[in-house]
């Protein structure tokens, strides 16, 4: 009799885990597609001068990341920055050209890295989104040019005096 108590015992141990492990499963593809529709509504609001919908789809308390090294904007400073251009129906025109997505293993937590078609030629976008309830969110956005390494050496004597002047003034607020 003790024998099928602890077996009892035991299998409904086993069970109830099995269940708990199977409910957290998740299906990256889907999560992978979520994402990449988000991503690519979320240029397509800005080719369409969307402000709305482009700040939807980024979080309260999210982080963009612009070109220039003072560009560094929360969402409200990046919503004033920006809105002139919404309200004239032309922001920016970024078409994704190919992206690699990832996401952590509780489908929670994803980032990614892609190259743009932009007007300032190839740029490469790269971020963090998370997902609250069945929304993924942009929580942060770097945008950056991109630069052929045999073209690197031109590129720093062109911003060796702007970047002397920027590195002057910010290295004074971090210790």
């Amino acid at each position: 009799m003790k024998n099928i108590i602890y077996f009892l015992l035991i299998s409904s141990l086993f069970l109830s885990c099995e269940k708990k492990q199977t409910s957290k499963q998740v299906n990256i593809t889907v999560e992978k597609e979520k994402i990449n529709n988000v991503l690519n509504a979320w240029h397509k609001s800005a080719a369409e001068a969307n402000f709305d919908l482009y700040f939807n789809a980024m979080a309260a308390d999210a982080i963009f990341i612009g070109t220039d090294a003072s560009e560094n904007w929360t969402i409200p400073a990046f919503k004033n920055f920006s809105k002139p251009y919404f309200d004239k129906g032309k922001a920016w025109n970024f078409k994704p050209v190919e992206r690699n997505v990832y996401v952590n293993s509780d489908g929670r937590i994803a980032w990614f890295d892609e190259l743009l078609d932009t007007w300032m030629g190839v740029c490469r976008g790269s971020g963090v989104l998370k997902k609250n309830g069945d929304t993924w969110k942009i929580e942060h956005y770097v945008l950056s040019l991109t630069i052929p390494n045999g073209n690197v050496e031109d590129v720093r004597k062109i911003n060796k005096e702007k970047d002397s002047l920027f590195l002057k003034k910010i290295r004074k607020y971090v210790k």
